[in-house]
């Protein structure tokens, strides 16, 4: 039993350490993408299918240490094959971040096309995003998928009754779903404050590890939420507070032109 003890220890261990591994070497590559690109409003020319790439990289660095609690309780229900199990589980809960890459694409485009072609609109546009994040974290939705990943205990019992070869696929998927009603209301942030801002991703990963991890996750939703709907406010008067859709952006877009 004490040597059963000891090997599931080192697995969650290791898998803990992976985890955070990947989502550092994630990191990276995020860093090294962004560092010479400037806030720009839109897609910035990225094609779809390179956007999503540049997405989904980007959510897997954000989310992972998120994750990582869950999975490695997850791992001491699996009795074989643990490693690539656990791969599989965090591979599906990826999936479900990197397919949200196809409406943040389109959601950047119309923002970029707003700020072009209809630099009136812009405002207006960063106080409907604004308002519409700040509103979502105060729902009880918000906070039932956020009890979900503040509890998981719970949940990994239930996917440990799943069964058939793509389990751990739909476990994580599973779990990817419940993450995303949580969270998507801060990513739509990103289309505000642009979708290679690095600061606004750092900032944005560490509320979401606020709200999963600390004790006091469910006052720092409500507060983000309160937040939020200020800057609803504020950017009325300070346009630069959305850089990826007015302020900053359009200046240099003017000294440019």
């Amino acid at each position: 039993m004490q040597v059963y003890s000891q090997s599931v220890v080192g697995v969650r261990l290791r898998t803990l350490t992976a985890l955070l591994f990947l989502a550092a070497v994630l990191w990276l590559i995020t860093i090294i993408w962004t560092r010479d690109m400037s806030v720009m409003p839109g897609t910035m020319g990225m094609g779809l299918g390179v956007f999503v790439v540049m997405w989904s990289v980007t959510m897997a660095a954000m989310m992972l240490p998120s994750v990582a609690p869950l999975a490695t309780l997850y791992v001491r229900t699996l009795q074989s094959r643990r490693y690539r199990r656990i791969a599989l589980f965090v591979a599906g809960y990826i999936v479900v971040w990197s397919l949200t890459g196809v409406p943040a694409f389109l959601l950047a485009w119309v923002a970029g096309h707003i700020a072009v072609e209809y630099p009136g609109w812009a405002t207006g546009a960063a106080v409907v995003i604004f308002a519409v994040s700040g509103l979502y974290q105060l729902t009880p939705l918000k906070h039932r998928c956020l009890r979900h990943c503040r509890t998981p205990l719970g949940h990994v019992m239930h996917y440990a009754s799943f069964t058939g070869k793509t389990r751990e696929m739909r476990a994580g998927m599973h779990h990817g779903l419940f993450c995303l009603g949580c969270c998507w209301g801060l990513m739509l942030l990103m289309v505000a404050f642009g979708v290679m801002n690095l600061l606004a991703m750092v900032a944005l990963a560490g509320v979401i590890a606020l709200e999963k991890q600390w004790r006091h996750g469910a006052e720092v939703a409500k507060a983000t939420g309160a937040l939020s709907l200020a800057l609803a406010a504020a950017v009325i008067f300070v346009p630069e507070l959305a850089p990826g859709l007015t302020g900053t952006v359009m200046e240099a877009m003017t000294m440019s032109s």
